[in-house]
């Protein structure tokens, strides 16, 4: 896992730090297990627990406020109170519905062995939760691969997420979700510096396809035929 472990390894020093030097969280966690009776609920409680998450998500927090430049409250989401709840529910990992975070017990009992790597398969899935929380979408008019790409383009920089990641140059549309359209979001990025962070401010109220053309000169269908071309 490289560099993402041994930054979850030092997790305690990074929360000590951040707990000294971060501004001020106007953000309430509320963590609830609703799994308890449940392998991966009881996993959560002994191997991840009610404190050290709260502590991780204000650590998060912040990290994708500095990330998407939200520097300011004018600038970010006003989300008061932040909900992550543990339940058993089949499908997907985790996901968001307004200001509440679902993240599957099932999963937490399928990480991989031991305290550390339940604890980093966590927090990855967190980064990427977390940012929908924050991140903009045109008032849900961005498309969701797109919003997924940004999700998953935080995460990429937290250096916490599974390796290997997959390689530039994959899939069939710009917006086909996750890791696809996050190594297209770095490409742009490649073109101009600041390009992800731009796009996402620019989705505060509404989206449009044009936003690339705005930002990069070209429209983004040509923009993913250069990126295929580059990595073909």
């Amino acid at each position: 896992m490289g560099k993402g472990l041994h930054k979850f390894i030092c997790i305690s020093f990074f929360l000590v730090v951040a707990a000294l030097v971060h501004e001020v969280c106007a953000v309430r966690y509320i963590v609830t297990n609703n799994a308890r009776n449940t392998p991966g609920g009881a996993r959560f409680d002994r191997e991840i627990g009610v404190t050290f998450t709260k502590q991780v998500m204000e650590v998060i927090n912040n990290f994708v406020w500095r990330i998407l430049e939200q520097h300011t409250t004018a600038e970010r989401k006003n989300v008061p109170v932040l909900n992550l709840f543990i339940s058993d529910f089949p499908g997907p990992i985790a996901y968001t519905n307004g200001d509440n975070i679902n993240f599957s017990s099932r999963a937490i009992e399928n990480f991989p062995p031991g305290k550390v790597f339940a604890r980093f398969h966590f927090c990855a899935i967190m980064y990427h939760e977390m940012t929908h929380i924050f991140q903009w979408s045109g008032n849900r008019t961005a498309p969701g691969g797109l919003t997924e790409g940004v999700a998953d383009y935080v995460m990429v920089k937290s250096n916490f997420y599974a390796r290997p990641y997959p390689k530039p140059g994959l899939g069939s549309r710009w917006d086909e979700g996750y890791a696809v359209t996050e190594r297209f979001l770095e490409y742009c990025d490649s073109l101009r510096p600041g390009f992800t962070v731009a796009l996402n401010k620019m989705m505060r109220y509404s989206y449009s396809d044009n936003y690339f053309k705005v930002l990069l000169g070209k429209p983004v269908d040509q923009l993913w035929r250069d990126y295929k071309a580059k990595y073909a």
